[in-house]
């Protein structure tokens, strides 16, 4: 990942002396398998474990010459070791260690993410509630359809969020396998019981099956998860962006004490992280596609995945772990302009209560469709002319035939969209967040 994007506590994991360290531990809890079966003398298996050390700079260098990162590997950790050494990858090819790693890996990433989920899920929720009564233009096709609330908005997403918790979670589990079987999966020269011993000692489950690799379709998993959540945060990012049009007003990203908009135009306040999170959400969506292309390898292994991996898995969880991170610096300090929403509610004499007084008319006796025609005619006149839609209704002979008086000015009221939230929010209050 560039710096600009760099999650630390992800970069971590996904750095050389991670991986390495991965493997060691894999490596050595091996020859300590075999020593419980009885292949390798308990002795040597102690002596491998107090010996062992690793020097990434040794192992890429010795990779210089192998061609070969788990070969370079296995030179440098067994020179350390001594003629104990010799034990190291007994019985293993490269993908047990590769993959089984790559487990490691995803799992703690997986961690990552999922705190960061949490956090997000907590302040939409949070902002969700703070904003239950604060009335506000609901949209289809962009337009104005009728009033809901701010904080029926933000619960959305909320909900959203706590799918992708759940997808992520289930994602999780599913990658978190590993496979000592040896070549093409048959264990052939590994014991099965070695697998089960490795697996319970770094906390994962043995793969149900493996040929010469842990099966992508695990992978694909993951990352689809990955780019789901980025899509959640590429909706809200794109609802912000949308909501902080000049025209629109409704809510503004955080503005920092000498943040400067534009290069040439003081008056900008650009809402510039949330259009940060649309665009990355592209890139983590394009990673899902390489790994539903890296399910199908040649027969028992090959490794085109491999190399698309390397770029791929770092990435994707490094740039869900800042989008997660910009999205709840922007939803924490996000700047609600009530007024503006409720001046936009009444806009054009109310116009988007036309549903209100048509099912009023025929709640009457007046026929659907003539109801219909007398509300669409005052809404033209709102659209098209610059009228007040309330006032078109209020002086309509058939409105007036069918509606007792005073009860015209009681059907504009936006509090009535709001009636029915209480489920809804009674739901989002109980919903589990991590404190």
């Amino acid at each position: 990942m560039i710096d600009r994007y760099d999650v630390p506590e992800v970069s971590a994991i996904w750095s050389d002396e991670a991986r390495m360290r991965n493997w060691l531990e894999i490596e050595l809890a091996v020859v300590e398998a075999w020593a419980v079966v009885g292949v390798v003398p308990k002795d040597d298996a102690r002596a491998c474990r107090d010996r062992a050390s690793l020097d990434v700079d040794a192992v890429l260098e010795r990779e210089r010459v192998t061609r070969h990162d788990v070969a370079a590997f296995v030179d440098v950790v067994a020179a350390s070791i001594g003629s104990e050494g010799r034990w190291i990858h007994h019985g293993l090819t490269s993908s047990d260690v590769l993959d089984t790693g790559l487990a490691m890996q995803l799992r703690a990433s997986a961690g990552v993410l999922l705190a960061d989920i949490e956090r997000l899920l907590d302040v939409v929720r949070r902002r969700a509630l703070e904003f239950r009564d604060t009335v506000c233009m609901g949209r289809s096709h962009g337009v104005h359809a009728e009033p809901t609330s701010f904080g029926h908005k933000l619960a959305v997403f909320a909900f959203q969020l706590d799918r992708d918790r759940t997808r992520l979670r289930r994602a999780r589990d599913a990658v978190s396998v590993g496979a000592i079987s040896g070549v093409v999966g048959s264990y052939a020269s590994v014991d099965p019981q070695v697998e089960q011993l490795v697996c319970e000692r770094i906390g994962l489950a043995p793969a149900e099956a493996s040929t010469q690799v842990i099966q992508r379709d695990r992978h694909a998993e993951f990352v689809a998860a990955l780019a789901v959540c980025a899509s959640t945060l590429d909706a809200l990012a794109t609802e912000i962006r949308h909501l902080a049009r000049t025209e629109v007003r409704e809510v503004q990203e955080p503005f920092a004490d000498g943040q400067k908009g534009s290069s040439a135009m003081p008056h900008k306040r650009n809402p510039v992280v949330s259009e940060r999170v649309s665009g990355l959400a592209r890139v983590v969506r394009g990673h899902a596609i390489t790994s539903f292309e890296n399910v199908a390898l040649w027969h028992e292994r090959d490794i085109s995945h491999s190399s698309a991996e390397r770029v791929v898995f770092p990435d994707a969880t490094g740039l869900l772990a800042f989008m997660l991170r910009d999205m709840t610096w922007v939803i924490e300090g996000l700047v609600v302009f009530p007024e503006r929403m409720r001046e936009l509610v009444d806009s054009r004499g109310g116009i988007a209560f036309s549903q209100t007084v048509l099912l009023a008319l025929v709640e009457g006796g007046m026929p659907r469709d003539e109801a219909y025609r007398i509300v669409q005619r005052a809404a033209a006149a709102a659209w098209d002319e610059g009228a007040s839609f309330h006032d078109e209704i209020a002086k309509d002979a058939g409105v007036i035939a069918r509606l007792e008086a005073g009860a015209v000015d009681a059907l504009f009221d936006p509090q009535r969209f709001l009636v029915n939230l209480g489920p809804m929010f009674d739901r989002l209050e109980a919903l589990e967040v991590a404190s």
